[in-house]
């Protein structure tokens, strides 16, 4: 749907995706195809005509954000009588499982570093403060990792203060989608960076506020831009599964992998399994918890059953 066509009360100005391309101006490529295959997720087919289409103008437009950002970080700290350091900038990116965040948060990450300035950008995804598996199951909540209660929020909010206080070489847990858990005593770092990526399933997501006005911070209150990567549910079952396929056939054959046994049993039992797994968590959390977070973010990418974006939404200033 063209921008014509939606109302002018939407709180986003919708376009097209060729209405969005044309918006790169002069934005130069800086990736190539062996940069691609080196970011892109399993079983996300992104191209470098959706780089060009969709992610340079993208780029065009937080750089602008991010100057105009720093600008005010700096008018305020001259108003405030301060001289601490940098402020980074910080980008949430949420969506459903499966609908491919990792890959965009990596291209992002990976133009942003190419800018001319060249500044310093990290990616962290808030898998690392899941809590460990020993602590879900205590909790009788391995069946609801990825749900909101499964995040050490106060952790991931402290994380975000002090990334956004400037302090320097934060440190996160670590996240093995291999063992599927945290792994123990082994911490990333991240030091004073210009821009801070954050990626992750509930990143919008707003708790319950109280009845006495007391102030509850959310993830999203340390964002300077949110990104909301969506998709009809139909198409992320598929990808869901397809996705599930594939890990089957690659990383679940690691004899250490946490999902090692799906690679030892029949396909239809598999498969049985990967619907199993999607409609009882994957399903319920996106409708749930994810989807409701949509409408809050700065920019939805609307993919097609292709995988390609098909319509992106920018929020009006």
């Amino acid at each position: 749907m063209d921008s014509a066509s939606r109302p002018q009360l939407a709180p986003h100005r919708y376009f097209t995706r060729e209405e969005w391309a044309s918006l790169r101006a002069d934005t130069p490529l800086t990736l190539d195809e062996s940069d691609l295959a080196r970011l892109r997720s399993l079983n996300d087919p992104i191209s470098i005509d959706e780089v060009v289409s969709i992610y340079l103008p993208l780029s065009r437009l937080l750089n602008l954000y991010v100057a105009a950002t720093q600008r005010l970080y700096k008018a305020t700290r001259t108003f405030l009588g301060t001289s601490d350091g940098k402020t980074p900038f910080i980008i949430g990116i949420g969506g459903s499982v499966a609908v491919g965040k990792s890959t965009t948060a990596r291209v992002l990450r990976a133009l942003l570093q190419r800018w001319p300035d060249t500044p310093k950008v990290e990616l962290v995804t808030t898998d690392g403060f899941l809590y460990p598996n020993a602590v879900l199951q205590r909790e009788g909540l391995m069946e609801r990792k990825g749900f909101p209660e499964s995040y050490d929020l106060p952790a991931l909010l402290a994380f975000l203060s002090d990334i956004k206080a400037g302090s320097p070489r934060v440190t996160a847990p670590l996240y093995s989608h291999l063992v599927y858990d945290i792994v123990p005593s082994e911490r990333v770092t991240i030091d004073a960076p210009d821009i801070l990526i954050v990626e992750g399933l509930n990143v919008l997501q707003t708790p319950r506020l109280p009845r006495d006005g007391k102030a509850v911070p959310f993830v999203s209150d340390f964002f300077d831009f949110s990104i909301y990567i969506d998709a009809d549910e139909i198409d992320i079952h598929r990808w869901y599964v397809a996705r599930f396929e594939r890990l089957r056939a690659t990383a679940f054959r690691d004899p250490s992998s946490y999902f090692h046994r799906y690679a030892l049993i029949p396909e239809d039992e598999a498969l049985a399994i990967a619907e199993r797994l999607w409609s009882r968590i994957n399903l319920a959390n996106l409708r749930e918890n994810i989807l409701p977070t949509r409408p809050r973010a700065d920019l939805i990418l609307s993919k097609g059953a292709n995988h390609l974006i098909e319509q992106v939404a920018l929020r009006r200033l």
